[in-house]
């Protein structure tokens, strides 16, 4: 069966289910996915708009789950809907202007407001549900941190991700460390954050941080197929996803005292480093100019 043909047999009753400024949903009522796809703007990053939209969604599946026992989602996948681009971290925009206000209370806020989104992601919400990542473009600072948030990551060869912090002076703060840790262990999570570099979908599939890779414009494809692959032996899959939820714990309060340390970081950032840090910002910028 061709990709196209198989994507319309499992999509065929896939409808909008809703579309706001920075966040495209749909429901796939036959496969029980909820999908949720980014488009933050000006830039493809975490505005507070992009947030507060995102945790809208995430009410609203709280309350459907909640409303049919449990039935209504078996899968909610994060994406998005900009070509080549999942999401390029952090509103750095946002941050200069905090850090240059001298405002820890802004960050602080910004910071918890991620850490909520992040830590609902890992623990599939409450819910009986898995959540995935689908990485179709490149994933950077927070859009990476993000993506490794879902109980499964599923990336096209030849995106690329990584924690490019470092080149201004700060760390990644909303959960990148203690995600990467219990992946790739200790060592291997503060190699990768500390070199700010960039690595490809197939090197993170290997270090394990990717666990299914697709080929170049066959995630969704992917998606399907893993969800199927599931379904075979449903039962063993969702023991599974207990036994992780239990051996592999990070905890709310660990994720907000790591924000705490990355926002008093922010503020000793120097002029040095904040210009470096707008640098980035005008070349987000100029690349999505590119694209458009």
């Amino acid at each position: 069966m061709s990709n196209v043909a198989y994507i319309s047999e499992v999509t065929t009753e896939r409808q909008s289910y809703g579309d706001q400024s920075q966040l495209k949903t749909y429901y796939d009522s036959k496969n029980k996915i909820g999908w949720f796809l980014m488009k933050g703007t000006p830039r493809p990053s975490f505005t507070v708009r992009l947030l507060a939209e995102i945790s809208s969604y995430f009410e609203t599946v709280k309350q459907e789950m909640a409303e049919t026992n449990g039935e209504k989602y078996d899968f909610l996948v994060l994406g998005s809907d900009i070509e080549g681009v999942f999401n390029l971290g952090g509103d750095l925009g946002l941050f200069s202007q905090y850090i240059r206000n001298k405002d820890r209370d802004g960050l602080i806020r910004y910071a918890v407001h991620s850490i909520d989104l992040i830590h609902q992601n890992m623990t599939h919400l409450g819910e009986d549900l898995t959540t995935i990542s689908l990485i179709q473009g490149d994933a950077l600072g927070g859009g990476f941190e993000s993506a490794i948030s879902a109980n499964v990551v599923i990336a096209e060869r030849g995106t690329k991700a990584g924690l490019p912090e470092v080149l201004f002076n700060l760390f990644p703060g909303m959960g990148a460390f203690s995600l990467l840790s219990r992946k790739i262990g200790f060592a291997e999570a503060e190699k990768m954050i500390m070199s700010g570099g960039l690595y490809s979908a197939e090197k993170l599939y290997d270090m394990g941080v990717v666990d299914v890779l697709a080929e170049k414009g066959e995630g969704e494809v992917a998606v399907y197929r893993y969800i199927k692959s599931t379904q075979r032996s449903m039962n063993s899959f969702r023991s599974m996803q207990r036994v992780k939820d239990i051996c592999n714990q990070v905890s709310y309060q660990e994720l907000i005292d790591i924000g705490t340390v990355w926002a008093d970081a922010a503020l000793k950032l120097t002029e040095k480093d904040l210009r470096m840090m707008e640098r980035l910002v005008r070349r987000q910028n100029t690349r999505v100019e590119d694209r458009a």
